[in-house]
């Protein structure tokens, strides 16, 4: 939704970060920022335009190209990065709130990835730095090579709106590790919180340039995405978005990583024990109303315990606690807006007109007309060609689908353009972990599903290019030298 500004509240943001200071816009459109459980408003933030852009550009590259950072050494940039997560969290309990306003995010998964857990990204990028060895001497046919590690440069990072604290630091923390400025161009769905960035780099004396704050619509995404000043972008978001931004990069020879979208399947194997499954099955099918784009959606039950499969999933979605994400007993919140809500229940209406059985929920829940709600829903005797089980929703419709041996299991979960997440139930967990190997896809639990940060996240098929998280996260923001020459540089 835009707008001019026509009602001030306490958390009006319209200006930029950009080169180290808070800029005016160079356009007037603004974005009126709705709370998602009240569908009122919340806050105002200005929309940039190309102009915008384009300074926020100009400004990382003379950072990178005159300034400091790049040329600093890792202990510095840790020094600044430790300064920089202080910062954030002095901030934390602020920020948890807000983001949960503004998309929905029940409040003790928010604290997590909103509040603590961008802080803890970037100390732990600081520590990494501080252990990776920037250039290393090997003996060659003809003296020696020193192969160095340098920042690939200007980064323009574009992030979404469902974990929008957290997704963004996956970028920003390795990035400033390696030596390299950026532009960060937020979703306008959350338009408020990614301000708190701007404020606590001023605080922790990030230098001017190094990191620099746009909140703008699609358009002059593109144009951050195209700008000849940009020498890598990092997006995280829909698949259909990412396919376009790989085709520009690769027009330009541009580095890119794309953290995209996912259908992911829970196996559940005939000997699982279904009080484990139901145990993870909030973290693995339902972690944040469905927002994620790891989401299980697609649960395969074979077929000799379907029945009990199909009654524990729908008796789970419909003992959830949907309302305000701000009460801590909530368990589900709302979509993070009107359109978004729409979309979701236009699956649900796509469902019922399949040969697909509605075993919970199915709309909007009773009593929560003033947010974007939608009750938990599942659906049973899915077929995997469905439309239900080849799109991704983004929001709480499960699909259970089943299946009649281990093989079959395996041929149904890869049976999807997508390869993000995935689960497999099993008491046997080395049968599970056998499982897992053979399953295209970037993630895969076996008896419980959860994210780990230190190590590599990221899609295989049309979820994605490259990995964040880990350590493997510093090679997309590094690039390699070889310097050659004589034998006198070996040491040791």
């Amino acid at each position: 939704m835009t707008a001019t500004i026509d009602q001030k509240t306490e958390l009006d943001r319209t200006r930029f970060f950009i080169n180290g200071e808070w800029v005016e816009p160079k356009g007037t459109e603004t974005r009126r920022q709705l709370e998602a459980a009240t569908g009122e408003l919340l806050g105002t933030a200005a929309l940039g335009s190309d102009a915008d852009i384009n300074d926020a550009v100009g400004a990382a590259r003379d950072a990178l190209d005159n300034g400091p950072w790049g040329r600093s050494t890792a202990e510095e940039r840790a020094e600044v990065m430790h300064r920089f997560s202080a910062a954030l969290t002095a901030r934390a309990e602020f920020t948890t709130s807000l983001v949960s306003r503004e998309n929905g995010m029940p409040i003790g998964l928010s604290e997590a990835f909103n509040g603590s857990g961008p802080a803890g990204l970037l100390q732990m990028y600081a520590e990494i730095i501080k252990a990776t060895p920037l250039e290393t001497p090997r003996a060659s046919q003809s003296g020696a090579t020193i192969v160095r590690r340098e920042p690939v440069g200007v980064v323009g990072a574009i992030t979404p709106w469902n974990y929008p604290q957290a997704l963004a630091m996956m970028k920003i923390a390795p990035a400033l590790a390696a030596g390299c400025t950026m532009v960060l161009k937020p979703s306008p769905d959350t338009a408020l919180d990614s301000y708190v960035f701007g404020d606590a780099a001023q605080e922790a004396g990030l230098p001017p340039g190094v990191l620099n704050i746009v909140l703008a619509d699609r358009e002059p995404g593109s144009a951050l995405v195209s700008h000849p000043g940009v020498d890598k972008v990092a997006f995280t978001g829909s698949t259909a978005a990412g396919k376009a931004i790989g085709a520009e990069c690769a027009r330009s020879v541009r580095r890119v990583s794309l953290e995209l979208g996912g259908k992911s399947a829970a196996i559940v194997l005939d000997d699982a024990d279904l009080d484990v499954f139901l145990q993870g099955l909030g973290m693995a099918s339902f972690m944040n109303n469905c927002q994620t784009c790891t989401t299980q959606s697609r649960i395969l039950a074979s077929r000799s315990r379907y029945n009990e499969v199909v009654d524990a999933v729908a008796s789970f979605a419909s003992g959830m606690v949907v309302g305000n994400p701000l009460d801590p007993a909530v368990t589900c919140g709302p979509m993070a807006s009107e359109h978004h809500l729409k979309k979701v229940l236009g699956y649900i209406d796509i469902a019922n007109n399949s040969d697909a059985r509605l075993v919970a929920g199915g709309g909007r829940p009773s009593g929560l007309d003033g947010g974007f709600f939608v009750a938990p829903t599942v659906f049973a005797d899915v077929s995997n060609n469905d439309r239900l089980a080849r799109e991704e929703v983004f929001g709480p419709v499960i699909a259970v689908i089943p299946f009649d041996s281990d093989e079959e299991a395996i041929a149904i979960a890869n049976d999807s353009e997508y390869g993000l997440a995935g689960s497999v139930w099993t008491a046997d967990e080395e049968r599970g972990i056998n499982m897992a190997r053979r399953i295209r896809t970037g993630t895969i639990g076996v008896n419980y599903y959860h994210i780990d940060l230190t190590a590599p996240f990221g899609g295989m098929k049309q979820s994605g290019l490259g990995r964040e998280g880990g350590p493997e996260a510093l090679d997309g923001y590094l690039e390699y030298k070889s310097i050659y020459v004589s034998a006198s540089q070996l040491k040791g």
